[in-house]
C-alpha cells in the first residue's frame, strides 16, 4: 500500500509536466540558451583561472534558484557545494556532476571555436549547421549542440536547473533535503577528492548518493549504473643506446628499445586479450545469478562490433557486460622514435608505453600494479623509477624506469539496495520503458570515497546521448535527452524516498 501511494503522489506531480508538452518544450528551450552561455566559459581541468570563473557562474545560478553555496578548499582545485535550507525531519539525497572538461584542440573539430556551442540538425551521415534563431518556434528533439562539456558533464547539470525551476513554477515540494557537490578536477582524477570528503564529512552526510554523468544505454532507455569501475596508470620506458643511433652502424648491435618494449608487452596477453600476468583476475567470480543479470542488458553485439569497426572482440567474458566485470590491462599510449614524414633511421634511445589499468570492488590497483611489476622483473629487466645513470646502464642488460599515478577505487551497489529500486520505479513510471539496470560500468567516477566514508550507497543515473562523443572533438548534445533530463530529474526529485528500516 506505501508504495501504491508513493506513486499515486508521483503520478499527481508529474502529470502536469507530461500532460503540458509545451512546458516541458519551454523549458527546454530555456536550458538551451542556459547551456550555451555555461559552455561559453572554458573549463580545462589544467587551467586554474577556468575553474574559478566556471565557479563564479554555478554560484549565481545556483543562488538564483534558492540555493546557500559555498566553494570547498581542497588540496587541489576546490568544489562547489550548493544545498537548499535542511529540514530536519526529512532524508537527504546527495547529487554529484562534474562541470571540468577535457582539454581541446580546435584544429580537429568541425567548428572554430569548441566552447562556442553551434545547432546542427541531422542530414543522412552528415551535420548540418542551423541558426538558433530557428528554435524560436518549436524544437527539433534530433538536432544537437556541439561543443566541450555539453554532454560532460554541464549538460546534467543544466537539467538539473531547469527541471527544480519546472518544480518551482508547478508548485512542487520536494519531498527530501538536497544537496549538491560538483567536481572542478574529475578530467585529471579528482586527486584531492577522497581527503575532502574526510574533511567535509559532517557537510556531505546525505542517505544516498546520485551521480549524473556518463551516457544512457546504447537502446536509449532509461538506464541506472549499479557502480563503476576504478582506474590507475603505469608508464613503462626501455632503454637502448644512450642517444640514437645510425641504424646501418649500429643495426644487429646496439639493443632496440622498441623490441624490448613490444616483447615485454606481448608478454602481458594472450592472443585473445586475456591477461597472462600471474593472479591478475583472482578473486572475480561470475556466478550464475550475476550472469543473469548481465545477459538481461540489452547490448546487441552485431551494432557494437560494427560500431567499433572490429570484427571479433577479445575474449576477456562471454559477452560485453561480462568484459567490464574484470580488471582490465590496457595500452593507452605507446611511442619510440619518430614515425611518419619524420621517419629516420636510427635505432631509437628509449620506447614508451603508457598504461592504464581499471579495476573493480575485487580488486585492489596497487596489488595489480605490483603483479605487473614483478612480471616485468620476472622478464628480466631492472626497474628504476629514474632514468638510468651510465653506471646503471652498465650493470644491467635490460632496464625499465616505471612512474604511477595513485589509484581511483571501484564502487558496486547491490541490485537490490532499496534506492536502487526507487530510482528504477520513478524512472520506468515516467517513461513507460523497462529500466536497462547496468551492474558496473566501463568507465571512472571518482565516488568510491563517499561511498566508504559516508557509508552510503551510490547509484549512476545517466543523462545524454551514448554517442556524445565525450573527451572527443565533436562532443555533442542531442536536444531531446536535455527534455530526457529534466523529466528524469523532475520525476527524482517530486518523489518521496522509501522509508529505510
Amino acid at each position: 500500500m506505501r508504495k501504491y501511494l508513493v506513486f499515486l503522489f508521483f503520478g499527481i506531480a508529474f502529470s502536469g509536466l507530461t500532460q503540458d508538452a509545451s512546458q516541458l518544450k519551454s523549458q527546454v528551450r530555456h536550458s538551451i540558451d542556459e547551456l550555451r552561455e555555461f559552455v561559453a566559459i572554458p573549463n580545462d581541468a589544467l587551467e586554474h583561472a577556468d575553474i574559478n570563473r566556471n565557479i563564479s557562474w554555478l554560484t549565481k545560478k545556483f543562488n538564483e534558484r534558492g540555493f546557500n553555496t559555498s566553494v570547498l578548499p581542497t588540496e587541489g582545485e576546490p568544489l562547489f557545494f550548493a544545498a537548499l535550507p535542511m529540514e530536519d525531519e526529512k532524508p537527504v539525497v546527495l547529487f554529484y556532476m562534474h562541470f571540468d572538461g577535457q582539454s581541446v584542440d580546435p584544429s580537429q573539430w568541425d567548428q572554430s571555436d569548441p566552447y562556442k556551442v553551434v545547432l546542427k540538425s541531422p542530414e543522412g551521415d552528415q551535420w548540418k549547421e542551423q541558426s538558433f534563431e530557428d528554435l524560436s518556434e518549436d524544437i527539433d528533439y534530433e538536432w544537437r549542440l556541439f561543443g566541450r562539456s555539453t554532454s560532460d558533464d554541464k549538460g546534467p547539470i543544466v537539467m538539473f536547473l531547469n527541471a527544480f525551476d519546472l518544480l518551482q513554477k508547478n508548485n512542487i515540494d520536494i519531498p527530501f533535503n538536497i544537496k549538491v557537490i560538483l567536481d572542478g578536477e574529475e578530467e585529471k582524477g579528482s586527486k584531492p577528492l577522497p581527503d575532502a570528503v574526510k574533511q567535509y564529512r559532517e557537510l556531505l552526510e546525505a542517505d544516498f548518493l546520485l551521480i549524473n554523468d556518463s551516457p544512457v544505454h546504447t537502446s536509449s532507455k532509461p538506464t541506472i549504473v549499479y557502480g563503476c569501475r576504478g582506474n590507475t596508470t603505469m608508464s613503462i620506458t626501455t632503454y637502448g643506446p644512450v642517444k640514437p643511433q645510425h641504424s646501418g652502424h649500429y643495426g644487429n648491435y646496439a639493443p632496440n628499445p622498441g623490441f624490448q618494449l613490444a616483447q615485454l608487452l606481448a608478454s602481458m596477453k594472450d592472443r585473445d586479450g586475456r591477461v597472462l600476468i600471474e593472479g591478475y583476475y583472482d578473486g572475480i567470480n561470475i556466478d550464475d545469478a550475476t550472469s543473469s543479470i548481465l545477459k538481461s542488458v540489452p547490448d546487441d553485439a552485431k551494432t557494437i562490433n560494427a560500431n567499433l569497426g572490429i570484427k571479433t572482440p577479445e575474449k576477456v567474458g562471454a559477452n560485453y557486460q561480462e568484459s567490464i566485470q574484470y580488471p582490465s590491462l590496457n595500452i593507452r599510449g605507446l611511442g619510440s622514435g619518430w614515425i611518419g614524414h619524420k621517419a629516420r633511421t636510427i635505432i631509437p634511445a628509449t620506447a614508451t608505453a603508457e598504461l592504464d589499468l581499471r579495476l573493480v570492488p575485487e580488486t585492489d590497483g596497487t596489488r595489480l600494479k605490483k603483479l605487473v611489476k614483478d612480471h616485468i622483473r620476472s622478464q628480466g629487466f631492472y626497474i628504476t623509477d629514474t632514468d638510468p645513470s651510465r653506471e646503471m646502464r652498465m650493470q644491467h642488460d635490460r632496464i625499465v624506469k616505471i612512474t604511477e599515478r595513485g589509484v581511483t577505487d571501484a564502487f558496486r551497489t547491490s541490485l537490490t539496495n532499496p534506492y536502487g529500486n526507487f530510482v528504477s520505479d520513478v524512472l520506468q513510471t515516467a517513461f513507460k520503458e523497462e529500466v536497462v539496470k547496468i551492474r558496473i560500468a566501463g568507465g571512472t567516477v571518482p565516488i568510491a570515497s563517499f561511498v566508504n566514508e559516508l557509508n552510503i550507497p551510490a547509484l549512476l543515473v545517466p543523462m545524454v546521448n551514448p554517442d556524445n562523443n565525450q573527451h572527443s572533438p565533436n562532443e555533442n548534445l542531442k536536444i531531446g535527452q536535455i527534455a530526457y533530463g529534466i523529466k528524469a530529474f523532475y520525476a527524482l526529485l517530486s518523489t518521496p524516498l522509501p522509508k529505510m528500516e
